[in-house]
């Protein structure tokens, strides 16, 4: 397990720091040495570690949730509003319909199994985004707009909406009745998720105040409690659903209020284990994928996810319609939300594992999705925020009055 680690960090490292040299995202690099040391390719990382590589990638992306959440302000999501709202499950939606139009075109699918399909594809990658969402903002790019906080507030609800979606759509397939209750997970997965991170962040902000903690040790209570509130996700069942993902960011969000200097002495020593995490996250990502399945699809995968990525992006421009952005601020706002990888790794393989006809089809197109959508969205949002988005104007400096006199003149 050592060695695999040991060769996951070194040659992640290595490989994203080639790849920037190419100005291209260092995550396709990761990407691309998880694939060669995935078991597809080389086979050098230890079953052991693939076996808790899920647990490992979760804890990669409770790190950049929570950051998001602190570097988020709460004055800046009411300024955003109504789109921030819909930009939870009006594009996975347009998503979702596109490839239930497309699939059964492409592959002969079933109308079933192309709701499945589309619930594999839909989820945006938050693994992706919110980091290229926290530089925008530290570097003042659409800030003003709201528009890096817009797609960060979307992008956990997100997956949560698809996965709720995904469990009642493969449900229907199997028996053939859908189960309208399972829908009620959803918005109690936001509200209830929401609810406890709130009141975590709270609870957390009070206690570091209390014991004067240091940013180090606050971090640490913070991470303790968002792995808590992870772990709380798999305990709800039924129709009362809790996303950990949200309670995470918003235990960050309730954190930072009031405490403004302290949240960024935190987010700042998250940002030192980010170092690591993402490596680590991408690396397994990749090692994750099995390309072999990407050529048993060929050119009507490739078909596929073009297409319902313009569902998408159209989705998008509803959420945004009537808002004051302008024309390239939509524009960076579509390609900004088509990244896709960790949710597709993560539920890609299960209707084969259960048994679906179609699982090996569907397995494909989501290996396709991960190789296509998440290095090509990253290089664009790299390549185009500078130049699609405003960026945020520097305070004007005040005049300095003469040593001894008034600046007010009488």
């Amino acid at each position: 397990m050592l060695l695999s680690l040991a060769m996951i960090f070194i040659i992640g490292s290595l490989a994203g720091w080639c790849f920037s040299k190419l100005r291209l995202p260092p995550l396709t690099g990761m990407l691309a040495a998880g694939i060669a040391l995935g078991p597809c390719c080389l086979g050098l990382i230890d079953s052991s570690v693939l076996t808790i590589s899920p647990q490992l990638r979760q804890i990669a992306l409770v790190i950049i949730l929570l950051r998001a959440g602190l570097n988020l302000k709460l004055g800046d999501l009411k300024k955003v509003g109504r789109p921030a709202i819909l930009m939870c499950f009006v594009p996975a939606s347009f998503e979702i319909i596109g490839t239930f139009i497309a699939a059964p075109l492409l592959f002969g699918f079933s109308r079933a199994d192309a709701l499945v399909l589309g619930t594999v594809i839909a989820a945006v990658s938050p693994a992706v985004v919110v980091p290229h969402m926290l530089k925008l903002m530290d570097e003042g790019y659409g800030v003003e707009q709201g528009i890096p906080q817009m797609i960060l507030a979307g992008a956990s609800a997100d997956d949560v909406f698809v996965i709720v979606l995904f469990t009642s759509f493969t449900e229907m397939a199997q028996s053939g009745r859908f189960n309208a209750l399972g829908l009620l997970r959803i918005p109690t997965s936001i509200v209830l998720g929401a609810a406890a991170g709130a009141l975590v962040g709270f609870v957390l902000r009070k206690l570091t105040q209390k014991t004067s903690a240091d940013p180090s040790r606050a971090a640490l209570f913070l991470l303790s409690a968002s792995f808590l509130l992870v772990a709380l996700e798999s305990a709800a069942t039924g129709a009362v659903g809790f996303s950990g993902l949200i309670a995470v960011m918003t235990s960050g969000l309730t954190f930072a209020l009031g405490s403004e200097k302290s949240a960024a002495a935190v987010s700042n020593d998250l940002s030192r284990l980010w170092i690591g995490a993402e490596i680590l996250l991408f690396v397994l990502v990749g090692a994750a994928v099995d390309v072999s399945c990407a050529f048993d699809a060929g050119i009507r995968a490739l078909l596929l996810i073009p297409a319902a990525l313009l569902f998408r992006m159209t989705g998008v421009l509803v959420c945004v319609a009537g808002t004051k952005l302008n024309r390239n601020e939509r524009i960076f706002s579509m390609l900004a939300y088509t990244p896709k990888a960790t949710v597709q790794a993560a539920i890609g393989a299960i209707p084969l594992s259960l048994g679906f006809a179609s699982g090996n089809t569907i397995l494909t197109v989501a290996v396709v999705a991960i190789l296509v959508t998440a290095p090509l969205g990253a290089f664009m949002i790299d390549l185009t925020y500078k130049r699609l988005l405003r960026k945020k104007s520097a305070p004007p400096e005040r005049e300095q009055a003469p040593a001894g006199k008034s600046k007010i003149s009488g």
